[in-house]
């Protein structure tokens, strides 16, 4: 259903959340206004975007070694107080978000709007140029790239995916969720994601050779075929030679021919 402006500034006014999550639960309440503050409750979203204003500078830096220790995850998250800090369900948050990071190959970025200007634009050249718009009008092309930029956009920013241990809700909305449970403002500041041997060139060994060359061997060459010069025109090629008989073969056909 289509949802008035008007009615998404008043809910805003109201609960202080963010425009996004005001029009959300206006949707998913049929826009009924207290049905619409109930829902954001509920998510913990009411009051989070007036927090999100405050300055947060304690928090912790945590880490996370996925099993088989070949990817590991670093990352911050921020928070007002270390009161908050030494929290156990901050504590549980950040694990969580290490996790998410660990688990999202593709995730470069805390959020969209951390997205340099030269990645959007080299992500938009890209599908510009793609095969199935190439015969499209101009302005319908723009609107598809304009889809599939923001798409791909999202699938590069952490805030954007869904959590991994409840896909209704996005990693930005449990952040939120947490900001209206501790009452501080939380914010994921930054992560780094490392996986074992990534960016190394692997050079392919043919062990055989190496073996060989370590013996000091040449490798085997297959046998040459006995060179029959072609026949004469009209006159057939003739039969090759055949092998020499071992002695022992020679021995028992004499004995049959006696």
């Amino acid at each position: 259903m289509s949802i008035d402006a008007k009615l998404v500034k008043e809910l805003r006014e109201k609960t202080s959340a963010g425009m996004m999550d005001c029009k959300k639960a206006l949707e998913e309440s049929g826009g009924d206004m207290e049905k619409a503050i109930t829902w954001l409750r509920q998510k913990g979203l009411a009051g989070a975007a007036k927090k999100a204003s405050r300055v947060a500078a304690e928090g912790a830096v945590d880490s996370y070694i996925h099993f088989g220790n070949r990817i590991g995850v670093l990352v911050e998250v921020n928070c007002e107080t270390d009161f908050v800090a030494r929290n156990e369900d901050f504590k549980k948050l950040v694990q969580d978000i290490a996790k998410q990071i660990a688990a999202c190959q593709n995730v470069e970025y805390v959020s969209v709007d951390q997205i340099p200007a030269e990645v959007v634009e080299r992500e938009k050249a890209i599908e510009m140029g793609k095969e199935d718009l190439a015969n499209k009008p101009e302005n319908i092309r723009e609107k598809i790239v304009q889809g599939r930029i923001e798409k791909r956009l999202k699938e590069l920013s952490l805030l954007d995916q869904p959590f991994i241990k409840d896909s209704s809700i996005t990693v930005e909305e449990l952040v939120k969720q947490h900001i209206a449970k501790l009452g501080e403002n939380i914010r994921v500041r930054r992560f780094v994601r490392f996986v074992l041997g990534e960016g190394i060139e692997k050079e392919e060994v043919d062990f055989a050779a190496e073996v060989a060359a370590q013996a000091g061997l040449k490798p085997a060459e297959a046998p040459k075929a006995e060179e029959i010069p072609p026949a004469p025109p009209g006159e057939t090629a003739p039969e090759p030679a055949p092998a020499a008989e071992s002695k022992s073969a020679q021995k028992g056909s004499a004995k049959k021919k006696k």
